[in-house]
């Protein structure tokens, strides 16, 4: 599905190392998921890579043993313990002395809600690790419940008539860590996609990367549209597309319209919005406060050191 769009950006089949998601893998069409891995797989190239993966829809990917749909070594770790033992593989291959990336790939439950102690504890000593949240906003492998990644207004086995709480900053959560990179990827831009996935993969110590992650079955959306619908939230200015450096330098990568055409065409098209309680407006509100501060963290580029 992304061969397309990396023309001219990464080497030629030959020059790949066999993909992270191997072909016949049973995910869901449309998956965001699958998408994210496909586009890490072109990232990751020729490098050893380990992958920890905690109960989530990717855990599930692999299929029955001994077979496996992932080109790459896996572990299956619980909810909570992903980031502890992605900081032991990490410790080995230091102490083996070789260049294995160790990669922690979670979906949002496992991230912003049960993960989050070790997540924290592994940021806070700078492990050498990269953890990719793909952020569904829902628990999508238990049955559609929501997480604290879920936005507001959304309807979920949980909240039927809609969440009535705005989604956690997961990403500023990470940045107050002062860890090296953190970064959000939207899927509906490749270039940004694979310069972010290659950087967060050359750097050393913890980094975070945070992709909005379509689930047709969640979100009750056409599979064919999950791409599109990422790029209406980041024209709404659902979903700001930026990096912080070592927890300070933050830069905005993709500049929103801050549209309601956009937003109102964005929750339209996802059948979660249409039971919710429908306020476009607490919606806008949210949204503006958000870049408010967040314009307001990236202005200290300017700042005089």
């Amino acid at each position: 599905m992304i061969e397309p769009l990396l023309d001219g950006m990464v080497g030629t089949a030959a020059d790949r190392c066999e993909p992270l998601l191997r072909e016949g893998n049973t995910n869901c069409g449309g998956c965001g998921m699958s998408i994210a891995l496909n586009f890490l797989s072109h990232a990751v190239s020729r490098r050893p890579v380990q992958m920890v993966i905690p109960a989530c829809c990717g855990i599930v990917t692999p299929g029955k043993f001994p077979n496996s749909a992932y080109g790459a070594p896996v572990v299956a770790a619980t909810f909570a313990s992903a980031a502890a033992v992605a900081t032991g593989l990490a410790r080995v291959a230091q102490l083996n002395g070789d260049d294995t990336r160790v990669v922690c790939f979670a979906g949002d439950g496992g991230t912003y809600d049960i993960g989050m102690a070790t997540i924290s504890a592994a940021a806070e000593r700078n492990e050498d690790i990269l953890y990719i949240c793909y952020d569904n906003e829902i628990y999508g492998n238990t049955g559609g419940q929501r997480s604290s990644a879920t936005p507001m207004g959304a309807s979920t086995t949980t909240t039927p008539r809609g969440k009535g709480l705005d989604k956690k900053d997961m990403l500023s959560i990470m940045a107050a860590h002062g860890v090296p990179y953190v970064a959000s990827v939207s899927l509906g831009h490749p270039e940004d996609t694979m310069r972010k996935m290659s950087h967060a993969l050359e750097t050393r110590g913890f980094r975070f990367l945070h992709v909005l992650s379509p689930c047709p079955t969640g979100w009750k959306s056409e599979p064919s549209e999950g791409i599109a619908l990422v790029r209406l939230a980041i024209r709404a200015g659902l979903f700001p597309v930026v990096e912080v450096f070592d927890g300070w330098r933050t830069v905005i990568n993709v500049e929103p319209e801050m549209s309601r055409e956009a937003l109102e065409e964005y929750l339209a098209r996802q059948g979660r919005f249409r039971k919710g309680s429908g306020d476009i407006e607490a919606v806008r509100r949210a949204v503006e406060q958000h870049w408010k501060s967040l314009r307001a963290r990236a202005a200290l580029e300017d700042r005089d050191d």
